[in-house]
């Protein structure tokens, strides 16, 4: 599955940082703030 330029990035769930079991879905901001999402393939691996 690939994502272009200016598509909808689809939704995703992760664990917030501010704790207590509560969770953040991407979908929370949509039309409220702006997202930017970076990802780091490899990161904190060994390879």
């Amino acid at each position: 599955m690939g994502v272009e330029v200016g598509d909808l990035a689809p939704d995703f769930e992760l664990p917030s940082h501010h704790g207590g079991g509560k969770k953040v879905k991407l979908s929370d901001f949509r039309g409220k703030k702006n997202v930017f999402i970076a990802f780091y393939p490899l990161a904190w691996t060994p390879v």
